[in-house]
C-alpha cells in the first residue's frame, strides 16, 4: 500500500526521498513525543481541507508550547512539495518536532523546530469496507487527558490498534467511564431513530478534520445532528455505526465484539453519507 522509499519528503525546506531524511537521536519527538502531526489526503493532485489541518496543527503547537513555527513557510512548503511528487491520490505527512536539545523532560530554553513534510501514493485500501462495512472491537480507553491536541506521543493508540489487529478487526472503539469516546485512529458515529449521534470534541475527543465535515455533510442533508456520548451498552442497539478519517473517509461498522450492528450491513443514512462525501472530494 506504501512505498517509503519512494515518498518524496521535505526536511527543513530541502526536498529529498524519504528513506535519505535523517535525524537525531536528541530530537524531542525522539525522545519524548514532543511533536504534533497532521495526515492530509491528496484528491486529483489536489490537498483536500488543507487550510482546516493547518489551523488545527497551528493549535496543536499552541497547546504544546512550540514556537517558531512559519505556519505560511510550512503551507508553501506542503503546496511544493505535493507538486514535486507528481502523486495524484496520496496522503501528506507532516509533523513539527521541537528540535534537539540536551535530554531533560522540561521544554529547552532555546530550540529550532524541525519540519518534516512527506508525500506518498495511496492507494485506498478502504474501498471494499466501504461497501461491505468492517469489523470493530471495544477497548477501555487508556489514553492521557489531552487527545484534542495531535501529538505523536501515541503509544497507547498503537496498543488500542494493535489489539483490533490482533482480533481480525479494522478498529478498536475506546470506552472511557462507560461511555463511547473514538477510536484508536479514527471518529465514531452512531445512527439512531434517524439522527446521527457522535460524541462532543473535547479534551477526550479529538475535533476531526473529516468528522466536522460528517457533520457538515450530515446537516446539508436534513440528518439532525444529536452531539453526546453514547453509552458503551447502547451502541449494540444502533442502527447504524460508522468510522471516519482522513484515511478511511467514512467507513461502515457492520459488527462490534462479534454482535452485528443493525442488519449486519451497512445502513441508508451512511451509505448517503459516502455518497455525499465521494461527491464532494470529486468535485474538489
Amino acid at each position: 500500500m506504501i512505498a517509503f522509499t519512494n515518498a518524496l519528503a521535505n526536511w527543513n525546506g530541502t526536498q529529498m526521498p524519504l528513506s535519505e531524511v535523517k535525524v537525531s537521536v536528541l530530537d524531542r519527538a525522539f525522545l519524548f513525543g514532543d511533536a504534533v502531526y497532521e495526515v492530509v489526503r491528496v484528491y486529483g493532485g489536489k490537498t483536500f481541507r488543507f487550510q482546516e489541518h493547518l489551523k488545527r496543527l497551528e493549535r496543536s503547537l499552541g497547546e504544546l508550547g512550540i514556537v517558531g513555527v512559519d505556519l505560511e513557510r510550512l503551507n508553501s512548503r506542503c503546496k511544493e512539495t505535493v507538486a514535486n511528487s507528481g502523486e495524484m491520490e496520496a496522503l501528506v505527512y507532516i509533523q513539527v518536532t521541537r528540535g534537539e536539545a540536551k535530554r531533560a523532560h522540561c521544554f529547552p530554553e532555546k530550540y529550532t523546530p524541525n519540519e518534516l513534510i512527506w508525500v506518498e501514493r495511496f492507494d485506498d485500501p478502504y474501498r471494499q469496507g466501504r461497501q461491505a462495512g468492517v469489523k470493530v472491537v471495544t477497548l477501555k480507553d487508556i489514553r492521557w487527558s489531552r487527545n484534542d491536541i495531535k501529538a505523536t506521543s501515541m503509544v497507547a493508540n498503537c496498543l488500542a490498534a494493535q489489539h483490533a489487529a490482533s482480533n481480525g478487526c479494522l478498529e478498536s472503539i475506546l470506552i472511557k467511564d462507560g461511555f463511547i469516546t473514538e477510536g484508536s485512529h479514527t471518529s465514531v458515529f452512531a445512527v439512531k431513530d434517524n439522527k446521527l449521534v457522535v460524541s462532543p470534541s473535547s479534551p477526550n475527543v479529538l475535533p476531526g478534520i473529516t468528522k466536522l465535515l460528517v457533520i457538515e455533510l450530515a446537516k446539508q442533508a436534513g440528518v439532525q445532528i444529536v452531539e453526546d456520548a453514547v453509552c458503551q451498552s447502547a451502541i449494540f442497539d444502533m442502527d447504524e455505526v460508522f468510522l471516519s478519517a482522513t484515511p478511511e473517509e467514512v467507513l461502515p461498522v457492520v459488527t462490534i465484539d462479534g454482535r452485528s450492528i443493525g442488519r449486519g450491513n451497512p445502513g441508508p443514512i451512511t451509505k448517503r453519507l459516502i455518497q455525499a462525501y465521494e461527491n464532494l472530494k470529486s468535485g474538489c
